[in-house]
């Protein structure tokens, strides 16, 4: 049904403002944050397509995909990007990571991409999230993955130990020569500094390694 056919107090806004986010579905969730559609695609059509599509994608969308939806402008679709986002990093911090496994939520985002990305997570001493970054883009390798870049965000964050991790586009767990020399220079850098090497991740599209 049209939001202009419902009762004012049954709108998602007002419905928010007088029973709080948790008394509103996930359709109206989205429809708050979309605020209007379109001749032709209505808010509530447009917030069961990108509601299915979160679905189907277990809550990780792109920005195309969002605009390839009639009534989705790039300014929406950035809002919407930008709030799960958000979320995501507000879900995890604090949580703890005991091995690879606690880790890899953390690398859904890299596993499909067509470059090498680089990330660094940093842990307090109690093994909990602190922060993950993108450290670098591109081919991993000494030359490109600089100990100071890896550490400087870790000293900031006071952590005691990292994680690094990185995907493969190509498919392959092997590590690379270069990828072994990385991984042991950063832990020799990390013994100098107190911070720890906790370990070395490859991701790849539906698989993991640890070389850490």
């Amino acid at each position: 049904m049209s939001i202009q056919l419902l009762e004012k107090r049954d709108r998602p806004r007002e419905k928010l403002l007088a029973k709080g986010e948790r008394g509103l579905s996930n359709a109206e969730l989205l429809q708050v944050i979309i605020g209007s559609g379109i001749k032709g695609a209505d808010v509530t059509m447009i917030s069961g397509q990108i509601l299915r599509l979160l679905e189907l994608q277990h809550g990780k969308l792109k920005l195309e995909q969002l605009v390839a939806i009639r009534g989705v402008s790039t300014a929406t679709a950035s809002k919407l990007l930008a709030s799960l986002e958000l979320t995501g990093r507000f879900v995890m911090t604090g949580m703890r990571i005991l091995d690879d496994n606690d880790a890899l939520p953390m690398l859904a985002d890299i596993r499909l991409k067509k470059q090498e990305h680089f990330v660094v997570i940093t842990l307090d001493g109690a093994n909990r999230l602190i922060e993950k970054r993108v450290v670098t883009v591109g081919t991993v390798n000494a030359s490109l993955v600089h100990p100071r870049e890896v550490f400087a965000d870790a000293i900031t964050d006071r952590a005691a130990s990292i994680i690094v991790a990185h995907n493969h586009p190509g498919g392959s767990l092997t590590p690379s020569q270069p990828d072994i020399e990385v991984t042991e220079r950063l832990r020799a850098a990390g013994k100098l500094l107190g911070i720890q090497l906790f370990d070395h991740i490859i991701v790849t599209a539906d698989s993991h390694i640890s070389i850490g």
